[in-house]
């Protein structure tokens, strides 16, 4: 059995290095003029692989990679970019099921959505009888509040969020930080859902883009993370290369990998609202099953015609 996907060790961040298999295993390889080291690497043990910048992987070695259940997710320096994946046959559906059944009932949809909402209030207690229309008012006016405070803090007069794509140049340095440590953060969420399996285009309150699902776990943690970085960068004469910078750097404090792995667990487990299950375990799928609507799951690999006339 593979280990937890909210395990740290299980995510490996690599840059600048060739990636190859020889008789040993696969390792990472690394020259440095007239010297090179070889950093196995613990594949079987791996829940996903993030290859960051000047990487470069061996076909061997990606074959062994997905033998052994590893996801690959190319990505920026860091980490907080997410361009593409490789996701291993052996990856379990359950997540993704989970997030689809979820998704497709109106009123299930509706609780994870509720769920994420009272995660960013920070309030357990928030009364069932809330609309999903009050809800997203409260957290219109909790941002406001929370802009008026940073800003306060760092001395900045009345601010107001604006993201311009096609005017990405002439933004105030708050927000033109901001639209770069939220680009950066999206990576990280993206590559966190792909380890999972789960697909980034079905959001529970985003819809109609590929990564609504990634804008809607991003969202958790905007508060703590991009926002008083971006605050911070108020003064700033190269606010997006510095963001993203301190992003990277901060991260690794943060340790939000995990985190946003067991939130998004936590959130699609139908029941509890603040615990995943103890077997919620990322595991390897042996064996292909049929669907039934009434009997459930039915092994595959049997002819159901013998008793059928």
């Amino acid at each position: 059995m593979l280990p937890r996907v909210a395990d740290s060790l299980s995510f490996l961040y690599l840059d600048m290095v060739r990636v190859v298999q020889d008789d040993t295993g696969v390792c990472a390889k690394i020259e440095a003029g007239n010297r090179t080291d070889l950093v196995y690497l613990p594949t079987a043990a791996l829940t996903c692989l993030l290859l960051g910048p000047g990487v470069s992987v061996t076909t061997p070695a990606l074959t062994t990679l997905a033998r052994h259940g590893t996801s690959v997710v190319c990505v920026g320096s860091g980490g907080v970019r997410a361009y593409s994946g490789i996701l291993p046959d052996s990856l379990t559906t359950h997540w993704l099921e989970q997030q689809v059944a979820a998704w497709a009932d109106p009123n299930r949809r509706l609780d994870v959505a509720r769920r994420m909402y009272t995660q960013r209030f920070g309030d357990d207690d928030l009364s069932e009888q809330v609309t999903l229309d009050q809800l997203r008012g409260m957290e219109g006016q909790r941002m406001k509040a929370l802009y008026k405070i940073l800003a306060q803090q760092h001395g900045i007069g009345r601010f107001r969020r604006n993201y311009h794509p096609d005017q990405w140049d002439t933004q105030d340095p708050v927000n033109l930080a901001l639209s770069a440590a939220n680009t950066c953060l999206y990576g990280i969420v993206h590559a966190a859902l792909l380890a999972l399996g789960l697909s980034p285009a079905l959001g529970f309150v985003h819809t109609g883009t590929q990564h609504a699902f990634v804008y809607d776990i991003a969202d958790l943690y905007k508060a703590e993370t991009t926002l008083p970085l971006a605050f911070a960068l108020n003064q700033s004469t190269n606010p997006e290369q510095q963001a993203r910078r301190r992003f990277r750097e901060e991260l690794r404090l943060l340790r939000l990998l995990p985190r946003i792995i067991t939130d998004t667990q936590r959130l699609l487990t139908l029941g509890s609202a603040t615990e995943v299950p103890d077997n919620a375990e990322r595991r390897d799928v042996h064996m292909v099953h049929l669907w039934d609507p009434k009997k459930g799951v039915l092994p595959a690999g049997v002819n159901y015609a013998d008793g059928i006339s």
